[in-house]
């Protein structure tokens, strides 16, 4: 099946299951912005709390913190966000469709490396066992031209990007490249522009006294601001880290791909404050910290890689993005940076007041250096969704349609079912249910046959589901089954707790770490 396929399916299930609700439906909905339903929630719960435990719990010189959404539009000079926070757009004169220049332009690098992907595939199919991929790629006219015209764009794109951006270069570079719209398939490009992705409003109760705020388009400034605050009060040394979770808006005009681009998203991030000269040692530590935590969930080292980033912000002197292969390629679901002294620098100048960190140990004074590992809950929600959901053909020729979802994320642990709705039954599975509610989300499902009941658990991840029957009420055993293997075994309700909390709970895979 097509990934373009899977991912629409995907996209089908997760509205049909309850993860994910386009927002203000009934009034035709609100283009880029999401709900969770019941089931996503959860999940989207639990993919914040093993990130937060990971940060808070495992590191003793790591804390939280939880920083206003409004904060002083000063802030936002300081960092840079309303001078230098811009994308730059490119519009279709016959279709009327706004673009971004650059994801145009990515879009057509992409396309270069498919058709090299497609010649690779095609001579594998053909040669078999004693294909030589290097070879081929190193040798093959079709796969060297088209090589070097995606080697020779790249370059001239990174160019661009790395001078300014240069933005009459960027929309040339559409031009020559024959870019067309993907609605009219026209080349009827207008200029390219810059445009700010910070929401604004203002803030007091009369037009003469108000002031212009914005809404944050990052956490990260609220970590900044804070930090002599929390190294004060919580009497951190260096090296430490502040972690935060919350929302974050930028006015996307380019929002697509389900919620993998949102106007409103959250994050979790977490700002390490180390002594400077000694960043890029934190750097490369951090990034092995980071995607351990990625491999830790079980869907395979293939799924990751890291892309080093050509063209730096402008307050960094390290960067890197932890991309996941998705439905729709490999895409950035977590960036670490080394941030250098940018932003506590810039805040101590727009603030006028002393930031500086004094070190006990050398009975000095500094502006700290900082590494940042900043990662997309909801792109986070959106890789395990798309690693985890599976069309399966069963043995007796069913088919099943399951999320293999890590244990300790899924939204529901355990389900527990009564064979049928009388006999005692009922108050059987209410009563094991009424035991372990207290230890793991537990659903109770009564409703149609146990096949059937057993296929809606599997949609919606649940791990294990527990059957009790008749048998059950002479021997209190009951029958659990494996969403995985759909294996089922005879347990005794007393070993449940045992057999199933620490499998579904956080702490399994912070042992991991």
């Amino acid at each position: 099946m097509a990934q373009e396929d899977v991912f629409k399916k995907l996209v089908s299930h997760c509205k049909e299951y309850g993860f994910v609700f386009p927002s203000s439906e009934i009034y035709d909905g609100l283009g880029a912005v999401y709900d969770y339903g019941q089931n996503g929630v959860e999940l989207k719960n639990n993919i914040k709390q093993y990130w937060w435990q990971s940060m808070v719990l495992l590191h003793e010189n790591i804390v939280g913190i939880d920083s206003a959404i409004f904060m002083h539009p000063t802030i936002w000079k300081a960092s840079g966000h309303v001078d230098a926070f811009n994308d730059p757009l490119i519009d279709n004169r016959d279709s009327k469709k706004r673009y971004r220049a650059d994801v145009l332009i990515e879009d057509q690098i992409a396309k270069y490396d498919e058709k090299i992907n497609k010649e690779v595939a095609k001579a594998a199919k053909k040669f078999g066992d004693a294909f030589d991929e290097a070879q081929f790629r190193s040798t093959n006219a079709r796969v060297l031209e088209h090589q070097a015209k995606r080697d020779a764009l790249h370059q001239r794109y990174s160019d661009a990007m790395n001078a300014g951006p240069d933005l009459n270069e960027l929309r040339q570079i559409i031009l020559d490249e024959e870019i067309v719209c993907p609605i009219s398939g026209t080349k009827n490009w207008t200029e390219v522009r810059q445009f700010n992705l910070m929401f604004s409003t203002e803030m007091g109760s009369t037009a003469d006294g108000s002031m212009k705020v914005y809404l944050r388009p990052e956490t990260a400034q609220g970590i900044f601001v804070n930090y002599l605050n929390v190294q004060k009060t919580g009497r951190m040394k260096i090296p430490f880290g502040i972690a935060q979770i919350g929302k974050a808006f930028r006015n996307e005009i380019v929002a697509r791909q389900f919620i993998f681009r949102m106007r409103e998203f959250e994050q979790m991030e977490m700002q390490f404050f180390v002594k400077p000269g000694t960043e890029l040692e934190w750097f490369k530590k951090w990034k092995e910290i980071r995607l351990k935590w990625h491999k830790a969930l079980g869907f395979g080292d293939d799924h990751y890689r890291y892309h080093d980033h050509e063209k730096l912000a402008h307050y960094a002197n390290a960067a890197t993005d932890i991309e996941f292969l998705m439905p729709f390629g490999f895409k950035e679901v977590e960036g670490i940076h080394s941030r250098t002294n940018f932003d506590l620098s810039q805040h101590e100048k727009f603030s006028g007041k002393n930031i500086k960190y004094f070190d006990p140990e050398t009975n000095e004074s500094y502006t700290p250096y900082v590494i940042e590992t900043s990662i997309g809950v909801d792109r986070m929600f959106l890789s395990i969704m798309s690693a985890s959901y599976k069309e399966e053909q069963l043995e007796n020729g069913e088919s099943r349609v399951v999320l293999k979802l890590p244990a300790a994320l899924a939204p529901v642990k355990l389900a527990v079912m009564p064979l049928v709705k009388k006999d005692g039954l009922p108050e059987k599975a209410r009563e094991i249910i009424d035991a372990l509610k207290f230890h793991f989300n537990c659903q109770y499902d009564e409703k149609d046959s146990i096949g059937k009941r057993y296929r809606r658990q599997d949609a919606i991840g649940t791990p294990y589901c527990v059957t009790v029957d008749h048998q059950t009420l002479e021997d209190n055993c009951v029958t659990l089954r494996n969403r995985d293997t759909m294996q089922q075994e005879r347990v005794a309700i007393a070993d449940l707790d045992r057999l199933i909390a620490d499998r579904v709970s956080i702490t399994s895979l912070l042992k991991t770490l």
